[in-house]
C-alpha cells in the first residue's frame, strides 16, 4: 500500500524503486498541488494496513488478540547483551507497574502501547535465551492482568526471519536500536524501519548516526552515553565509584527478584546492580525513560508524527545499495562504469552466455 501511494503521488511513476533518491522532495511537491491532506489521509490507511497484517501474524503465532489502535513498539534483532533487549524488558516492568499503581482514571491518560520483541539467541548463550524466557515471563504478566491488557501488551514472537520481517517491519510506529554506543557496527534493520515508516528510539550508535545526518536530529529520539563517556563509566565502574540504580530502576529489579518463578534471571540482576554492568543497562535507564516520555508524547499528535514519517520515508535515498556502490567505485575502487545491455530472452541476445549456449547447442 506504501509503495502504490508513493508511486501515485511521484506522477504515477515507479522510477523510485530503482533509485530510491527521486522520493526527495516529494512531499513538499505533493503540498505544492495542494494534495498533501489527502496524501496523509492515504498514508495513514496504508499503515493501518500494515498493522491488520501484523495483528494476524501474531494472532497466528502467539493466540494473542491485540488492537491495531495501540503504538506498535518494535524490538527485532538477534538477541545480544549489547543490543540490550534486557533494558527494554526492564521498561516493559516499569511501564507494568506505572499503569498498575495508577487510577483508572489516570490508566486512560497512557498511550496505549504494545511491546513487540523478537530474534534468536546462539545457541551456547545462555543469558541471552534467559532474556528470551524472561519477556515470554513478562509477557505473561503484563497480557493476563485486568488492570493493565487493555492499556498496554507485551509480546515475544517465535521464529524470527525474513518472512516475518516483511510483516513486522512496515507495521511499526517506532523501533528500538538501543546498543550500548560503540558496539555496533552498523545494523540495517534501522534503515529497513525508517523506509516504511517508523520512527527510531535508539543511541548514538551504528547507523543511527548516518540515519539522522539524512533525515535530521528532530526525527530520532536520541538517548544515552557516548562512545567516549561509556569508556570513562566503565573505568568508574571498575574502581567501585559508580551505582546508578534510583528507585524506579531498582523497583524493576526487585519485581524480577521477587518472582521465584524468574530463578533463572536473579544472579544476572544482582551482578549488574552490583556494578558488573558492562553494557550500561542502569547508566543509561533514566535518559531512556525520558527518551520514550518523549515518543508517548509525540505520538499523541497523529498528524505530526505521520509528517515525520513520511518526511524520514523520502530522506532513505542515501541508503540505497546502488548509491553505496558507486560511491565506492568512485571514491575507493577507481572503477569506471560500463554500458549494461537491456535483458534478451533469446539465447542470441545473452552477451556473457552466448558461447557457452552455443557450445551446448552444438
Amino acid at each position: 500500500e506504501l509503495s502504490h501511494l508513493l508511486t501515485e503521488c511521484n506522477d504515477g511513476k515507479n522510477d523510485w524503486l530503482a533509485e530510491l533518491a527521486l522520493l526527495d522532495g516529494l512531499p513538499e511537491r505533493v503540498k505544492e498541488k495542494g494534495q498533501y491532506a489527502e496524501f496523509l489521509a492515504k498514508y495513514k490507511k496504508a499503515k493501518l494496513a500494515a498493522k491488520l497484517r501484523m495483528k494476524e501474524l501474531v494472532k497466528k503465532t502467539t493466540g494473542i488478540d491485540i488492537s491495531e489502535e495501540f503504538m506498535f513498539d518494535v524490538m527485532v534483532k538477534r538477541i545480544h547483551e549489547y543490543k540490550r533487549q534486557f533494558m527494554n524488558a526492564l521498561y516493559c516492568i516499569y511501564r507494568y507497574l506505572s499503569i498498575k499503581k495508577a487510577s483508572p482514571e489516570e490508566r486512560k491518560k497512557f498511550v496505549k502501547r504494545v511491546t513487540f520483541f523478537a530474534g534468536k539467541a546462539a545457541p551456547g548463550y545462555a543469558v541471552a535465551k534467559n532474556v528470551i524466557k524472561l519477556i515470554n515471563k513478562i509477557s505473561e504478566k503484563v497480557n493476563n492482568d485486568p488492570d493493565v491488557k487493555d492499556y498496554y501488551k507485551v509480546i515475544f514472537i517465535p521464529d524470527y526471519k525474513v518472512s516475518a520481517a516483511q510483516i513486522i517491519i512496515p507495521a511499526a510506529d517506532i523501533n528500538q536500536q538501543i546498543s550500548t554506543a560503540g558496539t555496533e557496527a552498523s545494523g540495517t534493520s534501522c534503515m529497513k524501519f525508517v523506509m516504511t515508516g517508523s520512527m527510531i528510539i535508539g543511541t548514538r550508535d551504528g547507523a543511527n548516526i548516518e540515519i539522522a545526518q539524512e533525515i535530521g536530529e528532530e526525527n530520532i529520539f536520541f538517548f544515552g552515553k557516548n562512545v567516549e563517556e561509556v569508556a570513562k563509566i566503565r573505568k568508574e565502574m571498575a574502581e567501585g565509584k559508580r551505582n546508578k540504580l534510583g528507585s524506579r530502576l531498582r523497583e524493576a529489579f526487585e519485581f524480577i527478584l521477587s518472582n521465584y518463578d524468574w530463578k533463572f534471571m536473579h544472579d544476572y540482576c544482582r551482578q549488574i546492580m552490583e556494578r558488573n554492568d558492562f553494557y550500561l543497562v542502569c547508566e543509561d535507564f533514566y535518559a531512556y525513560l525520558e527518551a520514550q516520555e518523549k515518543v508517548d508524547r509525540a505520538y499523541a499528535d497523529t498528524d505530526s508524527w505521520c509528517n515525520k514519517c513520511i518526511h524520514s520515508i523520502t530522506k532513505m535515498g542515501f541508503f540505497s545499495s546502488d548509491r553505496s556502490i558507486e560511491d565506492y567505485a568512485k571514491n575507493i575502487w577507481g572503477v569506471e562504469p560500463i554500458e549494461v545491455p537491456n535483458p534478451s530472452l533469446s539465447k542470441e541476445g545473452h552477451y556473457v552466455s552466448n558461447q557457452n549456449l552455443s557450445a551446448l547447442d552444438k
